[in-house]
């Protein structure tokens, strides 16, 4: 093949492909959130040297959130985003207060491409109506911000030891049903009684419950107790939620003051998922048949309450001498009121120096502290009084 002067030689395509056209090594490329970061998630973000190790170049905002954005490194822990919440029992008034403070970087849930997040806490192992709270919806947001308390009552130092706190961050969809997004898991045993403790937290996937294996179910209406742990031999009683009662014996007027001031964590015993509690109230034993007492009903709850400020808490008399009460009990029981039919045993507990641990402790306390007002959560159980067993 002859070539004029002035042209090039064609190449051949053998050595045409044979021609190294790479631009040079290759770098590692980043992960894809290096170039779409999620904002607002400093404290678990990689460094800026970490990425330009990795060949990314990164840009500088001109704030250090905005770099810690850029470096953000998306993996099982943080794509779904974080919470940050205070925490702080109070062992004198057995409250367990939880505040929700704020979330950043939660997991996109809607087609906008933003969610509508709202908390829902929950105590484990219990029953699920009843110890469930909730803070508010905050609308069209990744980072929504609630500063926002949730409490409960009658928390016992037993819970504290046994329980742990469920908070879960949900997506709230008014055509569909509400969507779950993340969830983080607290020990109860990790506080420290009166210190308040801080938590910034990444939220992780829903975590299974035990198998059945390793947990029993009391069922009693619609309501669903999970234990963690086999009871013990002989064991029988269930729990049924919390009543606060104060006990006064008032020496002017020659008799006990009993004072009915709210239930916490009730079974749940309608087809809604809620209960219409009242409380009635014996001292025994009864000849007269006179003792009986009984609250005003409410509606739809688990957690009533009979100290609210527009209603006056509920006080039952009974004149006695003080050395005659030794020899007497005082049997609390909580009803769910039915219209139609016969009403449904929540729960009951019985104070006296017959009983045992902080039933006999609370009673034998009134005797020998008289004109002192003396309160104290009680567990209620699933045995019924035998004055209460032929109905309300």
């Amino acid at each position: 093949m002859t070539v004029r002067r002035g042209d090039r030689a064609p190449v051949p395509i053998r050595e045409h492909m044979a021609i190294d056209v790479s631009p040079g090594p290759i770098r590692p490329i980043a992960q894809i959130s290096a170039y779409f970061p999620h904002p607002g998630l400093e404290g678990v973000l990689p460094t800026r040297d970490r990425m330009r190790g990795q060949g990314v170049t990164t840009t500088s905002s001109g704030t250090g959130e905005g770099e810690s954005a850029d470096g953000y490194d998306s993996d099982e822990n943080t794509s779904l985003g974080t919470l940050e919440f205070d925490i702080l029992y109070d062992p004198e008034s057995c409250t367990l207060d939880c505040t929700i403070l704020r979330a950043k970087g939660l997991k996109p849930m809607d087609f906008n491409g933003l969610a509508d997040p709202y908390v829902k806490l929950h105590l484990l192992p219990g029953a699920c109506k009843a110890n469930k709270l909730k803070t508010r919806t905050q609308h069209n947001t990744l980072n929504p911000v609630w500063n926002e308390s949730l409490t409960y009552n009658g928390i016992t130092a037993e819970d504290m030891a046994r329980k742990t706190l469920r908070i879960s961050v949900c997506d709230e969809d008014k055509l569909t049903h509400n969507e779950f997004i993340g969830e983080t898991r607290v020990p109860l045993r990790r506080l420290r009684p009166g210190q308040k403790r801080h938590f910034n937290l990444c939220l992780e996937r829903q975590q299974p419950l035990a198998s059945p294996s390793s947990m029993t179910a009391a069922l009693r209406g619609i309501s669903c107790y999970l234990r963690e742990l086999e009871p013990p031999a002989g064991w029988a009683l269930e729990e049924r939620g919390r009543i606060l009662l104060a006990l006064t014996y008032i020496s002017e007027r020659r008799g006990l003051l009993v004072s009915i001031l709210r239930c916490a964590h009730l079974a749940a015993m309608d087809v809604c998922g809620y209960s219409d509690p009242y409380v009635k109230a014996y001292l025994k034993p009864d000849e007269e048949k006179k003792s009986k007492h009984k609250t005003t009903v409410k509606k739809k709850t688990l957690n009533p309450e009979y100290n609210e400020v527009n209603e006056r808490e509920q006080d039952f008399f009974y004149e006695i001498d003080q050395s005659d009460l030794g020899q007497k009990s005082l049997e609390i029981t909580v009803w769910d009121y039915d219209i139609g039919k016969s009403n449904d045993f929540i729960g009951g507990v019985t104070l006296g120096l017959g009983a045992t641990g902080e039933c006999r402790q609370h009673w034998l306390s009134c005797l020998q502290t008289p004109d002192c007002r003396l309160e104290h959560w009680h567990t209620l159980t699933n045995e019924l009084p035998e004055s209460s067993a032929f109905g309300p």
